[in-house]
């Protein structure tokens, strides 16, 4: 919490808010409803103030197509079960389709396995009309599941507007998922078809999935459909409906009820069987046409990325870009191989225009000394979104550096709960370094106190306390909605509890602080993680880290830091001194590490979260196999390394030192 406003990296030209979508939002609002804003924050408080209004406004400014009109905007408030458009039907593939050039791009997508190509319009809906020919063959109907073990590829978006169209529930995994990790996640929703790739192509090397696809199908059920990725053969034989030229024009888009179910998406998994997040069809189309069009500011020239796997949420919000008038760009690989040059590469040849990346490949672009724009031409690239985890000041600095002044970062923060980002970017608004643009419209964003009154200028729980349309429906075979209450609504009665403790500046700004559940508390001086991660990747020698804060009985907590070092480099006095130094300069002295350890990696989850909160179980001394799911991780192995530590300190009497 600084004492005055840090640095502005960027500030939008008048040419460029002039032209922005959030800027044409705001005329047809002055003209056709009357509702005048002097600035951005004037703008979120009246979205916030009147929001069956605010909403309401998104579906008509965005003229959605309701086959049945709503009743009301939003009958019953209360949370959890906001009841939004009551009585209304549409359909959510029919927006992304609806009034399409079919000669017009759609899709841009490469791969390790494919060179850069083009999907057009007509391909796509063409494509997607041959899939769903195929499973209403296997009886595929209204509430049917159908899944997929599929990569971020156009055949797997294809799929998805299929299954959406005939009413059917979407679900989807990443195949670097690990076969028990596939299974905790569909085994629940009993799918009736799953789609699965034979393998894929990562870091130069095949993965055979084949094995896994059988194993998962065995214990998940359903009719397999399979699609030979690594092969190259395509489709099984049989599959697809005929490729006549006429296919397109069979397209089933069925209109639902707003609240039927689009998709089942997934919390981490990593402690005890992930939750299944059932999002409707109207919550998330309203979301995504106001994210992707206002705060993203997506235009028709626009080239939108995001490097993403079909197991978060990322890609969801990816394909939601396909409500905009931009395309969008597929990137299926090791975004690492064979340097962290291969995403900023693709860049320059797809001619990106919004670069969205997490901001651990940012910290690791900035670690290596990579120069995005060093001998190549990023001239298209306007905008960089980062999100995952909470992007440090030195990212911000970075990315202002090293792709100009006139490039538009946003960091976002949200979640797969919501499935989008209810904080960050604005393009009307100027960028702070190390902040967060502001709070999304519709969205009442507030940092709560103890005493469950919002604050201003200090860290508080981030809670939501009025409903949004892409909230939850439920949790599948939940059907008392205990496990959702529990998850979000125990703390905060009728009030969302995200577990991420945020800051709200005076300026309407935002700082993450990282989740709650795994703070720092020393002498009860409570300290976000981020800020930790922060102060020690300051050192050059330092590439990543994890901070646990470990109970004790009858003491205090201990505090462990476990730092990656740069090649070459070790962990002696010298940098020890340098650590404590910075850690007692950036943080408070209270925040020093009892213990300070070297590990070859920090585990992390498959959508590249540090996985805190397990580890702090296991050298709590919580079983292994209840403390993390290893089929959830990234990477597994480098879990093995803080269970045998936990042993062998367990064995020394948990002294604090193995």
């Amino acid at each position: 919490m600084a004492s005055g406003p840090p640095r502005v990296l960027w500030e939008p030209s008048a040419a460029f808010a002039q032209r922005s979508r959030m800027r044409a939002y705001m005329c047809w609002l002055a003209a056709e409803r009357g509702v005048t804003a002097g600035d951005y924050q004037e703008l979120w408080r009246w979205s916030v103030g009147d929001v069956a209004a605010f909403w309401s406004s998104i579906a008509d400014y965005f003229d959605v197509r309701f086959h049945a009109p709503p009743r009301a905007v939003l009958g019953r408030r209360e949370m959890p079960g906001a009841q939004w458009f009551s009585g209304a039907t549409l359909s959510y593939p029919e927006h992304v389709l609806r009034d399409r050039d079919d000669g017009a791009i759609a899709i841009r997508h490469a791969s390790e396995l494919r060179p850069l190509t083009a999907m057009t319009w007509g391909e796509l809906r063409a494509d997607s009309a041959r899939i769903q020919a195929g499973l209403r063959a296997l009886g595929v109907g209204h509430g049917d599941r159908v899944v997929a073990y599929m990569p971020n590829i156009p055949e797997t978006v294809a799929a998805f507007l299929a299954v959406s169209g005939l009413g059917a529930i979407w679900s989807s995994c990443s195949p670097d998922f690990g076969a028990r990790s596939v299974v905790d996640r569909f085994a629940q929703i009993e799918p009736k078809v799953l789609l699965a790739v034979d393998g894929y192509r990562y870091g130069g090397r095949d993965h055979d999935r084949s094995a896994v696809v059988d194993e998962i199908h065995e214990q998940v059920g359903g009719t397999l459909v399979r699609l030979g990725y690594l092969s190259g053969a395509g489709w099984q034989e049989g599959f697809l409906g005929p490729d006549d030229g006429e296919a397109s024009r069979d397209l089933e888009l069925a209109p639902v009820v707003f609240d039927h179910p689009l998709w089942v998406l997934y919390s981490s998994g990593t402690t005890g069987l992930p939750k299944p997040i059932v999002h409707g069809h109207g919550g998330i189309l309203l979301e995504q046409l106001k994210k992707l069009n206002l705060h993203i500011d997506a235009h028709e020239d626009d080239r939108i990325f995001w490097f993403t796997t079909t197991g978060w949420m990322m890609w969801n919000f990816l394909v939601g870009a396909l409500l905009s008038p931009a395309s969008i760009v597929l990137y299926d690989g090791n975004p690492g191989y064979p340097s962290l040059d291969r995403l900023w590469e693709l860049a320059a040849e797809a001619r990106i225009t919004c670069f969205g990346t997490s901001a651990a490949f940012i910290s690791s672009c900035m670690k290596a000394g990579v120069h995005p724009a060093r001998g190549r031409d990023l001239g298209a690239l306007r905008s960089v979104g980062a999100t995952g985890s909470p992007l440090s000041p030195e990212g911000f600095r970075w990315v202002s550096e090293e792709l100009g002044s006139d490039t538009w970062l946003f960091s976002t923060s949200g979640g797969t709960d919501v499935c989008t980002a209810f904080v960050g970017g604005v393009p009307l608004e100027p960028v702070y370094e190390g902040e967060l643009q502001g709070r999304s419209l519709g969205c009442d964003v507030q940092a709560f106190g103890p005493d469950g009154h919002a604050l201003i200028g200090e860290v508080g729980e981030l809670v939501i306390t009025q409903p949004l349309p892409s909230m939850p429906l439920c949790f599948w075979n939940d059907p008392d909605g205990s496990r959702m209450h529990e998850a979000y609504f125990e703390m905060y009665p009728g009030v969302w509890r995200h577990g991420d403790w945020i800051e709200i500046t005076s300026r309407g700004t935002a700082v993450i602080y990282g989740r709650s559940d795994s703070t720092i508390n020393r002498g009860g001086v409570r300290m976000g993680t981020s800020e930790i991660y922060r102060a020690v990747l300051a050192l050059d020698e330092i590439v990543d880290a994890l901070v646990v804060d470990v109970p004790r009985e009858g003491a205090e907590n201990w505090m462990a830091l476990f730092v990656v070092l740069r090649d070459e480099v070790v962990l002696d006095d010298d940098l020890m001194r340098a650590l404590v130094r910075r850690v007692r300069e950036d943080c408070s002295p209270r925040h020093v590490p009892d213990d300070v350890y070297a590990v070859a990696e920090v585990p992390r989850t498959l959508s590249g979260k540090i996985l805190e909160v397990p580890v702090k179980r296991i050298l709590a001394g919580v079983a292994p196999e209840l403390a993390a799911s290893r089929d959830a991780l990234a990477n597994p192995a480098a879990l093995d390394w803080f269970v045998a530590f936990a042993r062998r300190r367990a064995a020394a009497g948990s002294r604090g030192a193995a």
